[in-house]
Protein backbone atom coordinates (compact mmCIF):
# COMPACT_ATOMS: atom_id res chain seq x y z
CA UNK A 1 0.00 0.00 0.00
CA UNK A 2 1.26 3.50 -0.89
CA UNK A 3 2.29 5.49 2.19
CA UNK A 4 1.99 8.90 0.47
CA UNK A 5 -1.77 9.30 1.18
CA UNK A 6 -1.16 8.58 4.89
CA UNK A 7 1.66 11.13 5.01
CA UNK A 8 -0.50 13.74 3.32
CA UNK A 9 -3.34 13.03 5.74
CA UNK A 10 -0.98 13.49 8.71
CA UNK A 11 0.18 16.84 7.38
CA UNK A 12 -3.42 17.95 6.91
CA UNK A 13 -4.37 16.98 10.49
CA UNK A 14 -1.35 18.81 11.89
CA UNK A 15 -2.25 21.94 9.93
CA UNK A 16 -5.84 21.81 11.17
CA UNK A 17 -4.76 21.39 14.77
CA UNK A 18 -2.33 24.28 14.45
CA UNK A 19 -5.03 26.49 13.01
CA UNK A 20 -7.46 25.59 15.79
CA UNK A 21 -4.79 26.31 18.39
CA UNK A 22 -4.01 29.68 16.83
CA UNK A 23 -7.72 30.53 16.78
CA UNK A 24 -8.06 29.59 20.44
CA UNK A 25 -5.27 31.95 21.48
CA UNK A 26 -6.58 34.64 19.14
CA UNK A 27 -9.92 34.53 20.98
CA UNK A 28 -8.15 35.66 24.13
CA UNK A 29 -8.08 32.32 25.90
CA UNK A 30 -4.96 31.35 27.73
CA UNK A 31 -3.11 28.12 27.93
CA UNK A 32 -4.36 26.03 30.83
CA UNK A 33 -1.92 26.33 33.71
CA UNK A 34 -0.72 23.16 35.40
CA UNK A 35 -2.03 22.52 38.90
CA UNK A 36 0.01 24.44 41.46
CA UNK A 37 2.70 22.51 43.24
CA UNK A 38 1.96 21.57 46.81
CA UNK A 39 3.00 24.45 49.03
CA UNK A 40 2.67 22.66 52.30
CA UNK A 41 5.57 20.88 53.89
CA UNK A 42 4.82 18.54 56.72
CA UNK A 43 8.11 19.06 58.54
CA UNK A 44 8.09 22.83 58.09
CA UNK A 45 4.45 22.99 59.17
CA UNK A 46 5.14 21.05 62.34
CA UNK A 47 8.03 23.32 63.30
CA UNK A 48 6.02 26.45 62.53
CA UNK A 49 3.17 25.18 64.70
CA UNK A 50 5.60 24.49 67.55
CA UNK A 51 7.05 28.01 67.49
CA UNK A 52 3.97 30.07 66.61
CA UNK A 53 3.67 31.44 70.14
CA UNK A 54 7.35 32.30 70.31
CA UNK A 55 7.38 34.04 66.93
CA UNK A 56 4.22 36.03 67.62
CA UNK A 57 2.17 34.54 64.81
CA UNK A 58 1.96 31.51 62.55
CA UNK A 59 3.17 33.63 59.63
CA UNK A 60 6.25 34.75 61.56
CA UNK A 61 6.98 31.18 62.63
CA UNK A 62 6.80 29.95 59.06
CA UNK A 63 9.05 32.81 57.93
CA UNK A 64 11.60 31.78 60.56
CA UNK A 65 11.49 28.11 59.60
CA UNK A 66 11.70 28.75 55.86
CA UNK A 67 14.41 31.41 56.18
CA UNK A 68 16.62 29.29 58.42
CA UNK A 69 16.04 26.24 56.27
CA UNK A 70 16.93 27.99 53.00
CA UNK A 71 19.48 30.47 54.37
CA UNK A 72 17.43 33.39 53.01
CA UNK A 73 16.39 36.71 54.58
CA UNK A 74 13.65 36.58 57.19
CA UNK A 75 10.95 39.21 57.63
CA UNK A 76 9.03 39.26 60.90
CA UNK A 77 6.08 41.53 61.61
CA UNK A 78 5.36 42.92 65.07
CA UNK A 79 1.98 44.50 65.82
CA UNK A 80 1.57 47.01 68.67
CA UNK A 81 -1.74 48.35 69.96
CA UNK A 82 -1.65 52.12 70.43
CA UNK A 83 -3.39 54.00 73.28
CA UNK A 84 -6.11 55.11 70.87
CA UNK A 85 -6.92 51.52 69.99
CA UNK A 86 -5.27 51.50 66.59
CA UNK A 87 -2.64 48.96 65.65
CA UNK A 88 0.79 49.70 64.27
CA UNK A 89 2.71 46.95 62.50
CA UNK A 90 6.44 47.15 61.94
CA UNK A 91 8.59 44.77 59.91
CA UNK A 92 12.05 43.55 60.83
CA UNK A 93 14.16 41.88 58.13
CA UNK A 94 17.47 40.15 58.78
CA UNK A 95 19.75 37.64 57.16
CA UNK A 96 20.57 34.49 59.17
CA UNK A 97 24.23 34.31 60.15
CA UNK A 98 24.37 30.75 58.83
CA UNK A 99 23.61 29.19 55.48
CA UNK A 100 21.10 26.47 54.74
CA UNK A 101 20.24 24.13 57.60
CA UNK A 102 18.33 20.91 57.99
CA UNK A 103 15.00 20.95 59.80
CA UNK A 104 16.60 19.35 62.84
CA UNK A 105 19.10 22.20 63.02
CA UNK A 106 16.32 24.75 62.55
CA UNK A 107 14.53 23.20 65.50
CA UNK A 108 17.64 23.37 67.67
CA UNK A 109 18.41 26.99 66.74
CA UNK A 110 14.88 28.17 67.53
CA UNK A 111 14.75 26.15 70.74
CA UNK A 112 18.00 27.67 72.03
CA UNK A 113 16.96 31.21 71.05
CA UNK A 114 13.56 30.78 72.68
CA UNK A 115 15.02 29.49 75.93
CA UNK A 116 17.70 32.17 76.15
CA UNK A 117 15.07 34.90 75.88
CA UNK A 118 12.75 33.12 78.32
CA UNK A 119 15.48 33.02 80.96
CA UNK A 120 15.68 36.81 80.65
CA UNK A 121 11.95 37.06 81.27
CA UNK A 122 11.10 37.61 77.58
CA UNK A 123 8.37 35.12 76.71
CA UNK A 124 6.66 37.18 73.99
CA UNK A 125 9.67 38.58 72.11
CA UNK A 126 9.56 41.23 69.44
CA UNK A 127 11.05 40.62 66.03
CA UNK A 128 14.15 42.59 67.01
CA UNK A 129 14.62 40.47 70.15
CA UNK A 130 14.32 37.26 68.13
CA UNK A 131 16.93 38.59 65.71
CA UNK A 132 19.26 39.36 68.63
CA UNK A 133 18.81 35.87 70.07
CA UNK A 134 19.66 34.32 66.70
CA UNK A 135 22.29 36.64 65.20
CA UNK A 136 23.52 38.35 68.34
CA UNK A 137 22.72 41.80 69.66
CA UNK A 138 21.41 43.73 72.62
CA UNK A 139 17.95 43.38 74.15
CA UNK A 140 16.23 45.63 76.66
CA UNK A 141 14.71 43.90 79.68
CA UNK A 142 11.55 44.80 81.57
CA UNK A 143 13.47 46.73 84.24
CA UNK A 144 15.13 48.90 81.61
CA UNK A 145 18.51 47.20 81.77
CA UNK A 146 20.14 45.76 78.68
CA UNK A 147 21.65 42.38 77.96
CA UNK A 148 24.10 41.46 75.20
CA UNK A 149 23.35 38.16 73.47
CA UNK A 150 26.00 36.19 71.62
CA UNK A 151 23.51 34.82 69.11
CA UNK A 152 22.84 31.14 68.47
CA UNK A 153 23.51 31.41 64.75
CA UNK A 154 26.56 33.61 65.27
CA UNK A 155 28.10 30.95 67.49
CA UNK A 156 27.24 28.34 64.88
CA UNK A 157 28.85 30.43 62.16
CA UNK A 158 32.00 30.58 64.29
CA UNK A 159 32.28 26.82 63.97
CA UNK A 160 30.78 25.67 67.27
CA UNK A 161 28.72 22.49 67.33
CA UNK A 162 25.19 22.54 68.73
CA UNK A 163 26.24 20.75 71.90
CA UNK A 164 29.05 23.25 72.40
CA UNK A 165 26.66 26.16 71.81
CA UNK A 166 24.25 24.77 74.38
CA UNK A 167 27.13 24.45 76.84
CA UNK A 168 28.16 28.05 76.13
CA UNK A 169 24.63 29.16 76.93
CA UNK A 170 24.59 27.01 80.05
CA UNK A 171 21.80 24.64 79.05
CA UNK A 172 21.28 20.99 78.18
CA UNK A 173 20.54 20.58 74.48
CA UNK A 174 18.14 17.64 74.59
CA UNK A 175 16.04 19.11 77.39
CA UNK A 176 15.80 22.47 75.60
CA UNK A 177 14.53 20.99 72.34
CA UNK A 178 12.03 18.78 74.14
CA UNK A 179 10.75 21.63 76.31
CA UNK A 180 10.46 24.04 73.39
CA UNK A 181 7.62 21.98 71.92
CA UNK A 182 5.61 22.26 75.12
CA UNK A 183 6.04 26.02 75.65
CA UNK A 184 8.41 25.52 78.58
CA UNK A 185 11.94 26.72 79.10
CA UNK A 186 14.99 25.29 80.78
CA UNK A 187 14.46 27.81 83.57
CA UNK A 188 11.30 25.98 84.55
CA UNK A 189 12.86 22.54 84.49
CA UNK A 190 13.61 22.39 88.19
CA UNK A 191 12.00 19.05 88.86
CA UNK A 192 15.09 17.04 87.99
CA UNK A 193 18.49 17.32 86.42
CA UNK A 194 18.72 16.33 82.76
CA UNK A 195 20.86 13.37 82.03
CA UNK A 196 23.49 13.21 79.30
CA UNK A 197 20.83 12.54 76.66
CA UNK A 198 18.95 15.64 77.65
CA UNK A 199 16.11 13.80 79.34
CA UNK A 200 15.00 14.61 82.83
CA UNK A 201 16.13 11.95 85.18
CA UNK A 202 13.45 9.97 86.90
CA UNK A 203 12.98 10.44 90.60
CA UNK A 204 14.84 7.95 92.70
CA UNK A 205 12.69 5.01 93.45
CA UNK A 206 12.15 4.31 97.14
CA UNK A 207 14.01 1.35 98.42
CA UNK A 208 11.99 -1.77 98.93
CA UNK A 209 11.33 -2.41 102.61
CA UNK A 210 13.40 -5.21 103.98
CA UNK A 211 11.55 -8.43 104.30
CA UNK A 212 11.10 -9.57 107.89
CA UNK A 213 13.23 -12.48 108.87
CA UNK A 214 11.41 -15.72 108.75
CA UNK A 215 10.87 -17.20 112.19
CA UNK A 216 13.08 -20.14 112.84
CA UNK A 217 11.34 -23.44 112.75
CA UNK A 218 10.94 -24.93 116.19
CA UNK A 219 13.23 -27.80 116.75
CA UNK A 220 11.57 -31.13 116.69
CA UNK A 221 11.41 -32.77 120.10
CA UNK A 222 13.83 -35.57 120.48
CA UNK A 223 12.25 -38.94 120.26
CA UNK A 224 12.32 -40.87 123.52
CA UNK A 225 14.66 -43.75 123.53
CA UNK A 226 13.00 -47.04 122.99
CA UNK A 227 12.93 -49.19 126.15
CA UNK A 228 15.06 -52.24 126.07
CA UNK A 229 13.08 -55.36 125.21
CA UNK A 230 12.46 -57.54 128.17
CA UNK A 231 14.28 -60.80 128.01
CA UNK A 232 12.37 -63.56 126.46
CA UNK A 233 11.07 -66.24 128.79
CA UNK A 234 13.52 -68.99 129.32
CA UNK A 235 16.29 -66.78 128.16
Amino acid sequence: MNSKPRFALSLLCAALLGALGAQAYADGTTEPTPPPAATGNTEAGKLAAAYGGFAGSDANARALVDGLRDGTSITLNTSVTNPDGTTTTSATTFQPATGKMGYGEVDIALALAKDELAKLGITAPTAAQIEAALNGGTVTLADGSTQDLKGVLALRADGQGWGQIAKTLGVKLGAIVSASHTDKSQAGLDHGKPDSAGQVAKADRPEHPARPDRPERPQRPERPERPDHAGRPGG
